[in-house]
């Protein structure tokens, strides 16, 4: 977004988002594009493809109570928006669910809920003991990416989330006999920290003959042109189409017929362009800028993409919305004013600065802490690596098992399930420091004589990140 022009990532990259992105910019590309030269954001849900490889993903993490809502969200964002703009919708996950061709790779930010119980439980606890209770009621991780692991299940399954590296291996059910018995090899890697596991490297089976662009996938294309109908940018709750009896159509998935037409448009042309279009300023440190309020943005990218495809742009349409509701609101103002004048004076403007953005006042300086939780550093330890920790992905993974009926997650538990944040786990056992309420956490430094020194942050629960080696580097 802020690219000069002068680099470019120097090997091709696929990402999802998480719960400490740029919102504001991500937002711009709802159903993916170019984040910087190189390097391509899969947008809400996507699928591409990489020399033969099929890779999709979902971004953000799972929230029950915003889980049944519309991408409503929009700079300038206030307390809550500024949070929920990166909860996964039911939307996302049902257009995931209309694929039928098989996945290779699949990315999440949270965990499949339940994928703990397919790899070394005890090492996981060992290292994360906060885990604990919510491991053994079941409830760590996203019912959602729990159903969509089951519908989908791809060869390989990426996490992020809970700072920690831990590899499962789940054998799924056979709906038939006729069906081939399909594996899923999971992993989550910890942060990029010294003596920590954040990296692997992984060697796909691909088409060596292929080209080495990135390609969009024409099932995908053809999904998200069969639910353009069902895009929402309200706050209003609502269930995805089922077979009820109380929805006409409730499958979408692409035809044969349905993936030729996108074919055929595409003229059998599948590479994605790289037109990346930076939406804001560059960043020149010389010429510092004022911290200015993000404001709603139109991406080229994605208005090229809808008018190609024949989509909704999300975007496009919040932005008719607001202006729908500030005319509405207008008007009503001026009825108001009306009745004012009849009846008396209205009543005079307040004295306080009534912004709520909760961006427009902070310091540039200061990071604002994620009371989200769930992708701060909980850990009480580095891991080094060591035999039971062990590097190599491909001895990683524990026996091969068969998920237990017990542990299916259905829709209804994805919508309605209490999904708690990952530190309350971990209050009840380390205390809680700050309340969730009070202001935003600053950057605490210098000394009595004014000198700056290393810069640290002021965390919240400072009990758990009591090692050394933790989160100075921030």
């Amino acid at each position: 977004r802020y690219y000069s022009g002068e680099k470019k990532a120097p090997v091709l990259t696929v990402f999802i988002g998480g719960n400490h992105e740029a919102s504001n910019h991500l937002q711009e590309l709802p159903y993916g594009g170019g984040g910087a030269p190189n390097i391509y954001y899969l947008g809400y849900a996507g699928v591409v493809r990489f020399r033969g490889v099929r890779i999709g993903g979902i971004s953000g993490i799972f929230k029950s109570h915003d889980y049944r809502k519309g991408h409503f969200e929009c700079p300038p964002y206030n307390q809550q928006t500024i949070r929920s703009a990166y909860h996964v919708r039911n939307i996302e996950v049902f257009k995931l669910k209309q694929l039928k061709r098989p996945i290779d790779i699949f990315m999440s930010h949270d965990w499949p809920r339940s994928i703990y119980h397919y790899g070394n439980k005890k090492q996981l606890l060992k290292m994360k003991s906060f885990f604990r209770q919510e491991v053994e009621s079941n409830t760590l991780g996203s019912p959602a990416a729990s159903e969509l692991l089951q519908h989908l299940k791809p060869t390989y399954w990426f996490s992020a989330h809970l700072h920690v590296k831990f590899a499962a291996f789940m054998q799924h059910e056979t709906n038939s006999k006729e069906e081939l018995p399909k594996a899923t090899k999971f992993l989550a890697l910890d942060k990029c920290l010294p003596h920590r596991d954040f990296l692997q490297i992984i060697e796909v089976e691909h088409d060596p003959s292929a080209g080495d662009s990135l390609e969009y996938d024409a099932e995908w294309i053809a999904v998200l042109k069969a639910t353009n109908s069902l895009v929402n940018v309200t706050q209003s709750t609502w269930n995805m189409p089922e077979k009820n009896g109380l929805h006409a159509k409730w499958d979408y998935s692409a035809t044969e017929e349905a993936i030729k037409e996108v074919l055929e448009e595409l003229n059998h042309d599948l590479k994605i362009p790289c037109n990346f279009t930076p939406t804001a300023a560059c960043y020149d440190p010389s010429k510092p800028q004022k911290n200015m309020e993000p404001v709603h943005t139109i991406n080229p990218q994605t208005t090229e993409f809808c008018a190609q495809f024949g989509l909704t742009d999300i975007n496009g349409r919040i932005q008719q919305a607001k202006e729908e509701g500030s005319a509405r609101a207008e008007y009503e103002e001026e009825e108001e004013e009306e009745e004012m004048d009849s009846t008396g004076s209205a009543e005079e403007p307040s004295e306080y600065n009534t912004d709520n953005s909760g961006l427009s006042s902070i310091n540039p300086d200061e990071i604002m802490l994620d009371e989200e939780g769930g992708d701060e550093d909980l850990s009480t330890c580095s891991v080094d690596p060591s035999p039971d920790h062990p590097p190599d992905f491909s001895t990683s993974f524990s026996d091969i098992r068969i998920m237990p009926d017990s542990m299916a997650v259905s829709s209804d538990d994805a919508m309605d399930s209490n999904n708690e944040d990952l530190e309350k786990s971990g209050l009840s056992k380390q205390g809680e420091e700050k309340s969730s309420t009070e202001r935003p956490l600053k950057r605490i430094g210098g000394d009595e004589n004014g000198n700056s020194g290393i810069k640290k942050i002021k965390r919240r629960n400072q009990a758990i990140y009591a090692a050394e080696d933790e989160d100075k580097t921030d």
